[in-house]
């Protein structure tokens, strides 16, 4: 494909893969007014929270309370991250009717991540799917480091194909493709989505970039090209994987919505809410704004 999309759906990831890695951990009620705040904005998927180990990442903890206590508006779905049965145990008491499962591309970042190889993750995935199907659940798939490893270097475009295509077997309705340590260029982006598209419907394949090496929005205009119309992006640029080091946040939501806006391509948002957003969080964090567009946005209001 050579032409834009007419429309993409952004998934929003920042109250769950934005905040994980925060020095500051914010408690429930503020992570609440957080995605009542994107909901607002115009955003339709907002990842709420991640049913882990609160001791390996503590930022997550009270996500069922979260979810609990959640105004679920019509129209807007709130998957939650869940790493394996026990996750989806308590997914299921909070009430989730949106997961997302995920596995990684490499041997070394699987066991680092999970605690257990490829072959074994995926075998744990396959159960937590069947059992979320047989509950109506709706499950997502991410893949991380699919554009190279932390610890092993560069990966297989067709290890990523093979287990995008186990992902979509198990159920998941659609695959991220996350580039977890942001080392991604647009046009390994985009040979890697045509690869994958070979073993997956591109409708079916989302893309998650990191701003690592600031190729993310370039990235979502290759893989936007090439088909996909699905990305998943953080308010604020927050973000960073714990378990890939150097990795910094995600593609800022805001920067994304520019980008498409500005090519005649729907997302739905509303930029100046979104920004007005971006400003709040990164408040309660105690930084600056990442994202540029944000930061262009604010440096025109008056003081």
């Amino acid at each position: 494909m050579t032409a834009l999309p007419a429309a993409v759906r952004i998934v929003e990831v920042g109250p769950r893969d934005g905040l994980q890695n925060e020095a500051v951990a914010l408690d429930v009620d503020r992570r609440l007014e957080l995605i009542g705040r994107l909901a607002d904005a115009g955003l339709r998927d907002i990842e709420a929270g991640a049913f882990v180990s609160p001791r390996r990442v503590p930022n997550m903890a009270g996500s069922g309370e979260l979810m609990e206590r959640l105004d679920r508006r019509p129209g807007v779905s709130y998957p939650c991250l869940v790493p394996n049965e026990t996750g989806l145990d308590a997914a299921l008491d909070a009430g989730c009717t949106d997961i997302a499962i995920f596995a990684a591309v490499s041997e070394t970042f699987s066991q680092r991540n999970t605690g257990c190889s490829i072959a074994e993750s995926m075998d744990r995935l396959a159960r937590v799917a069947v059992r979320a199907h047989d509950a109506g659940l709706r499950v997502r798939g991410y893949l991380s480091c699919v554009m190279g490893c932390p610890y092993e270097g560069a990966v297989s475009a067709e290890t990523v194909a093979t287990l995008a295509a186990e992902l979509i077997a198990m159920g998941c309705h659609e695959v991220s493709l996350g580039d977890t340590t942001g080392a991604g260029s647009p046009f390994r982006v985009r040979a890697l989505i045509d690869s994958v598209a070979r073993h997956v419907p591109p409708r079916q394949i989302a893309g998650h970039f990191h701003d690592t090496r600031g190729m993310a929005a370039a990235n979502a205009y290759a893989a936007a090209l090439a088909g996909v119309t699905v990305f998943d992006a953080s308010v604020g640029g927050l973000g960073g994987c714990p378990f890939a080091p150097g990795a910094t946040g995600n593609v800022a939501t805001e920067d994304l919505v520019y980008l498409f806006d500005d090519a005649g391509v729907h997302t739905g948002v509303d930029l100046q809410k979104l920004v007005d957003v971006a400003s709040w969080i990164s408040a309660q964090l105690g930084h600056p704004v990442a994202s540029r567009v944000a930061r262009a946005f604010n440096s025109r209001r008056p003081t």
